[in-house]
């Protein structure tokens, strides 16, 4: 019998949030589908994480992924942006945790040397490997739909690894692997 597992990859944004799937069977990797969620017409901020939300919830219902991976936000000098950015991943993350689909983030340097082997590659570089590597003929436009492919092929490759970053099976793990950043009433 065939060793079939979906994973779904994310790169969380409020602007637009890009998104992967890729079908992995007999550990070799099948491109299924990418596309982005554009928030750029919605001004609420509350409103795009509600779409973030939604949207990440059907494609949990629609393809049933075994595993998430998500691109997490990198430090940027901005702090109203590294907010905004670590909301869209937390409300990203909820929802993947709210349907038990264990959850991996990635640091996007980690991910570019997955991709890569360079970690200060550009989202071009990134974008022409996995193009590659999937077969894909055409590049979306934006490129954002590419980077939450690339968290999926990197959760891919860093499979059976001892380290491949913080990784959450459910609301109880989350909350064990981050006692100090919960406060018990």
């Amino acid at each position: 019998m065939a060793e079939e597992k979906i994973i779904l990859g994310i790169d969380p944004g409020t602007t637009i949030m890009g998104f992967g799937l890729i079908k992995v069977v007999n550990k070799k990797m099948e491109f299924l589908q990418l596309n982005e969620l554009d928030l750029k017409k919605y001004n609420d901020h509350y409103l795009k994480l509600k779409l973030i939300f939604e949207r990440t919830i059907e494609l949990i219902e629609t393809h049933h992924p075994d595993e998430i991976a998500i691109e997490a936000p990198f430090f940027g000098k901005n702090v109203q942006s590294m907010l905004k950015l670590g909301r869209a991943q937390g409300v990203a993350m909820a929802a993947g945790l709210s349907r038990e689909v264990p959850i991996t983030e990635y640091a996007p340097k980690k991910i570019k040397m997955a991709i890569t082997g360079n970690g200060n590659a550009s989202k071009e570089q990134v974008a022409k490997m996995l193009q590659s590597m999937l077969g894909l003929k055409t590049l979306p436009k934006n490129l954002d739909s590419m980077d939450g492919l690339g968290a999926a092929v990197c959760h891919f490759y860093n499979q059976g690894r001892v380290e491949v970053g913080k990784s959450y099976s459910g609301w109880s793990a989350f909350v064990k692997q981050n006692e100090k950043r919960v406060k018990n009433k």
